[in-house]
């Protein structure tokens, strides 16, 4: 496999492009050599979607669009971003908050380090921003 392999897709920030960031990163995925049944799969789902969901909706109709980037480095490293226009980080509500909605971000943080990886925030060079996870590679090589 090469050393870096790159995917990327711009879908509206619209509920009904939740579920395609999902299957489009999956398909990916399964195209790297990640098997469908491997136990990350479920974990890397729902990650993608929380990731989605946000950028839908605490955008406040501020980004049109959202980009999911998915990297490959060496067969050890998949990092997943999602980029949106909205120029506010995303926050961590306190514990003792009672909602609804708005624990998408401790969910994927605690999904990513149950799977041996980390997250990250930063801001783009064009004011939005990109929350990404880095998660260690679970295919096995392919030679």
């Amino acid at each position: 496999m090469a050393d870096h392999q790159e995917a990327s897709v711009t879908l509206p920030s619209d509920p009904a492009s939740v579920p395609a960031a999902r299957k489009y990163v999956i398909e990916v995925l399964a195209g790297w050599g990640l098997p469908g049944d491997a136990e990350v799969v479920e974990s890397v789902r729902l990650i993608v979607s929380e990731l989605a969901t946000n950028a839908v909706q605490h955008t406040f109709g501020q980004s049109p669009t959202f980009t999911v980037d998915v990297a490959l480095e060496r067969d050890e490293q998949l990092r997943i971003g999602v980029t949106d226009s909205h120029p506010r980080l995303p926050r961590r509500l306190p514990a003792a908050v009672q909602q609804d909605n708005g624990r998408g971000l401790v969910i994927i943080r605690w999904l990513t380090a149950e799977c041996g990886g980390r997250l990250s925030v930063r801001r783009t060079a064009e004011g939005g921003k990109t929350v990404s996870i880095e998660l260690p590679w679970a295919a096995p090589v392919q030679q």
